[in-house]
């Protein structure tokens, strides 16, 4: 359910830690010979790290699409596992009557389904509108970003919180990425731990040295939680 009603907010990042790429006076500087064309998100010890080998052969193009859709990944990711910490005690759309997200979204009005599903296509509209080629002006726009467009720079900060140096703010693009990354693992861990036990996390018994040795889900899973 989170996921869904994040997706409305997909577009934008989250404004306490991070914020959108800039404008184009501040583009990011792509180089043919530097791992992803020179994007942020190297970082010690692992350095460049693509252990399937999907950037082998890809153009700039394809690359600068691959950093969009991970950008827009993680945001979702980030505001869907705080999601999952906060909707223990506060859930205005859910009944209250608890129990996993996924059992209670069936239980939701279509008056619900109408807004969320009307907000994430206004939200995916408006992002398309910013970074997307036009696909009726010729056939190689399709699925492409404009050409001029920033991935993840959507003009969003409200805050002012974008820091004027440009090495400073290449070192807050990579904070959101790795919290990016970090937050989609979350979200995957959320979604994994309430199908396997059919609980929220707030209605569980977890013993530190389950966790530790990593058998927390199957011992939950035996133990009929």
């Amino acid at each position: 359910m989170l996921s869904m009603m994040n997706a409305a907010t997909s577009s934008f990042a989250p404004v306490s830690k991070i914020v959108a790429a800039p404008r184009a006076n501040l583009k990011m500087i792509a180089k043919e010979e530097e791992f992803c064309f020179g994007l942020p998100g190297v970082i010690d010890p692992t350095g460049p790290f693509d252990p399937a080998n999907l950037l082998e052969g890809k153009s700039k193009e394809e690359v600068m699409r691959y950093r969009e859709a991970e950008l827009t990944h993680g945001r979702v990711g980030m505001l869907a596992s705080a999601g999952f910490l906060v909707q223990e005690n506060f859930h205005p759309l859910f009944s209250g009557d608890g129990g996993p997200a996924i059992e209670q979204i069936p239980a939701l009005p279509p008056a619900i389904w109408f807004v969320m599903t009307l907000g994430v296509g206004i939200a995916e509209a408006y992002r398309i509108q910013i970074g997307w080629a036009n696909p009726y002006e010729k056939p190689d726009n399709v699925q492409a970003l404009k050409a001029e467009y920033t991935p993840g720079d959507l003009g969003f900060d409200p805050l002012g919180l974008k820091p004027d140096s440009p090495e400073e703010f290449r070192e807050m693009q990579t904070k959101e990425l790795q919290n990016g990354r970090l937050a989609m693992l979350a979200a995957a861990g959320f979604l994994a731990q309430e199908a396997v036990t059919g609980r929220t996390w707030g209605s569980l018994d977890y013993k530190l040295e389950d966790v530790l040795v990593g058998g927390w889900f199957v011992k939950a899973a035996a133990d009929g939680l």
